[in-house]
This record gives structure tokens, C-alpha cells and sequence, in this order.
């Protein structure tokens, strides 16, 4: 099955529907990207703990992130895979990328 950021924005705007707590959806964000921290500072030793596990937590920490980037897209109405490939390009130019995201995704 293929996940796309735009059958993942419908999702949680369905989801969320309309009692989306902005704020609330930010601070969970902020949450999750300090679970990252800590788990990458335990995959470095700067931070010692039980380090079992930590390539799938890692992932989960990523994808509990990304809900909620998504869901803040979602629940304020932006095309956030558009944007995504807009800011991409604009990107891929400024710092003179040979290819661009859409450039890629069409030769794939």
C-alpha cells in the first residue's frame, strides 16, 4: 500500500474534522520532536539509557512528528504536497541541485 501526503492530509482532516485545537496540534509536535532528541542523543552516547530498540523507536517518534506536520497542513486548509514540491524547487535552484523533487518523482 502507498501513502501519499495528500490521502494522509484527508485522513486527519476527517480525523481532526473541525474541533482541531491548533495550538494544541503544535504542542504535540514540539513534544514528539523532543522524544527525537532524546533518542538520537542515546543513539550518540550523549545521553546514556536503555538503548534497545532505538532504530524502531526512532521511526515512531518520526512518524508521530509527521501526523502532526500533516495534521496542521490538514486543518489549515494547505495543499501540503503541492507546497512540498513548490519548496523543493525553489530549493533545488537557490542551491543549484542537479534535480528537483517533481524531477525526480517523474523519472521514477
Amino acid at each position: 500500500m502507498n501513502l501519499t501526503i495528500d490521502a494522509y492530509q484527508r485522513y486527519l482532516s476527517a480525523r481532526y474534522g473541525g474541533e482541531a485545537d491548533e495550538q494544541g496540534l503544535f504542542m504535540k509536535l514540539v513534544e514528539e520532536i523532543g522524544e527525537i532528541a532524546e533518542i538520537l542523543n542515546k543513539k550518540t552516547g550523549r545521553k546514556t539509557g536503555d538503548d534497545s530498540g532505538l532504530q524502531e523507536q526512532l521511526g515512531f517518534e518520526l512518524a508521530d512528528a509527521l501526523h502532526y506536520i500533516v495534521a496542521l497542513a490538514a486543518v489549515n486548509g494547505l495543499d501540503l504536497q503541492r507546497m512540498v514540491l513548490e519548496k523543493d524547487k525553489l530549493a533545488a535552484a537557490k542551491y543549484h541541485h542537479d534535480t528537483d523533487l517533481a524531477a525526480f518523482l517523474s523519472q521514477s
